[in-house]
């Protein structure tokens, strides 16, 4: 079963989306493999953002995702990751159309919801980042 790693952001949070975000997922056939709220520091965004943690922008990135608790999870189901992005829609909220995810909900590039994992090495090294051995229930 494939899996994927979804980070539900600030303004999913504050907007108080995330029912109605995972319902689309839901209803999309997938299942929550792992959940969990966290806040997250400054180390843990530098290394999730590590391709883009030297651009002068980064600084805003890090204070938006650290400024309220954010909820990840780990999505399974056949086709996760590439179905998933499909849902959300680009990137950029102010060109995803109508129907996605962040054209519905989302306001900028960085306000946009939903973070998910773009291949399966990226999701692969995401959910390790996140979630360890222990989060889960033997």
């Amino acid at each position: 079963m494939d899996k994927t790693l979804i980070i539900f952001k600030p303004d999913c949070i504050k907007k108080q989306l995330l029912g109605t975000v995972l319902s689309r997922f839901e209803a999309a056939g997938f299942s929550v493999a792992g959940c969990k709220m966290m806040q997250l520091e400054s180390e843990l965004l530098r290394k999730h953002y590590s391709h883009i943690a030297d651009q002068p922008f980064f600084p805003q990135i890090e204070s938006f995702m650290a400024s309220e608790p954010v909820v990840v999870m780990i999505l399974e189901g056949k086709g996760v990751i590439e179905k998933v992005r499909l849902l959300l829609g680009p990137t950029d909220s102010t060109k995803a159309p109508a129907g996605t995810i962040r054209g519905d909900y989302g306001e900028t590039v960085m306000i946009n919801v939903v973070h998910a994992s773009d291949s399966l090495e990226s999701a692969e090294a995401e959910i390790k980042r996140f979630f360890c051995e222990s989060d889960f229930i033997k």
